[in-house]
């Protein structure tokens, strides 16, 4: 099988790439516009022989069919992702995210090649605090940023497609992924990477909105189910009950890196920050027999602060940027 990986130097789309080379005999093409959160150093210790590296963009539809034609599946991580920068600048989400989703609906349908669309639980919306409800395959669509409406967008046009077309796809929302290879504007690496540098790590608001966290590992042996045994015109959502509120999740890397769990400051929180995110695995359990524990949070934590203190050259250089454009932020000052 030759697999198409779109976003292929970023991180959840990195980490599936070494995953493939790992765990199967597929011949794996990576397609990366190599946008400042990926990074082709995650892509190193692939081999020349299973693994082909492509650099270009999800919207150009010549490149696209070009790649597409001569596979037989392509997974489709591209996107931008980070909520912060889309309420910056909502334009290049909708670009990517949407139009990008376009050109590699249109391409699939013309040579007729299956395809995996990875989105996420925040076109959802949140959820209560304090509540035991959690996000199903039937639970409506409520997205409250430009980055989870765009991606929202993108899921509607996969059915759509599949409906209207018979293009073959299925669709996974996931929870949020932490690990190795992940861009230091997100949360967990941001907080451990400020404590690498001496720096106190920041938390928004009080810090009890919840996340539920899945190693990227699982996420990606569960992918390989979807992929394997997942039904066209599904969705399937993936997690492994790994919820923490931000503050907890702090705590616990303040804790491991030997620092009391009090020392980090309190920014103004984020506009329209979602309060709670849960998944409810149980049609990917029971349907496709996805029966994988997950990664310990507690030794999966240990492993990514392991990671990053090894890996210092693969994010020194942009955890500098990353501080400096938040600095200038008025939402991340101290409060």
């Amino acid at each position: 099988m030759r697999v198409l990986v779109t976003g292929a130097a970023g991180f959840i789309g990195s980490n599936f790439c070494h995953h493939l080379v790992e765990h199967t005999d597929y011949e794996v093409i990576g397609l990366d516009a190599l946008t400042y959160s990926a990074n082709l150093a995650s892509l190193i210790g692939l081999p020349s022989n299973r693994f082909t590296f492509i650099e270009g963009d999800i919207r150009d539809g010549s490149l696209v069919d070009s790649l597409v034609e001569d596979v037989d599946l392509v997974v489709h991580f591209a996107a931008e992702s980070h909520n912060d920068n889309s309420l910056l600048n909502p334009e290049v989400f909708i670009s990517t995210n949407v139009w990008g989703t376009f050109t590699i609906l249109e391409s699939v349908r013309k040579y007729n090649v299956r395809l995996h669309h990875i989105s996420t639980d925040e076109v959802f919306g949140d959820l209560p605090l304090k509540t035991s409800g959690k996000f199903t395959e039937g639970t409506p669509y409520n997205p409250s940023s430009p980055y989870s409406s765009s991606k929202a967008s993108s899921d509607l046009l996969v059915r759509a497609w599949v409906r209207s077309f018979g293009v073959r796809a299925t669709i996974s929302n996931c929870s949020n992924n932490y690990g190795p290879r992940q861009h230091v504007e997100k949360f967990i690496p941001r907080q451990i990477t400020q404590v690498l540098q001496g720096e106190k790590p920041k938390l928004y608001g009080s810090g009890q909105n919840v996340r539920d966290w899945i190693h990227v590992d699982d996420h990606s042996d569960a992918l390989m189910a979807v992929i394997h045994r997942g039904k066209s015109g599904e969705t399937y959502l993936i997690g492994t009950s790994g919820e923490r509120s931000n503050l907890e999740v702090i705590e616990i890397i303040l804790e491991l890196m030997g620092k009391p769990k009090n020392w980090f400051d309190h920014v103004r929180d984020r506009p329209g920050h979602d309060l709670r995110y849960a998944i409810d695995n149980s049609k990917i359990r029971t349907e496709l027999k996805w029966n994988k524990q997950g990664v310990d949070f507690i030794d999966g934590i240990r492993s990514t602060i392991a990671w990053y203190s090894e890996n210092a050259s693969w994010w020194t250089e942009s955890k500098t940027v990353v501080e400096k454009k938040y600095l200038s932020v008025e939402n991340d000052q101290v409060t």
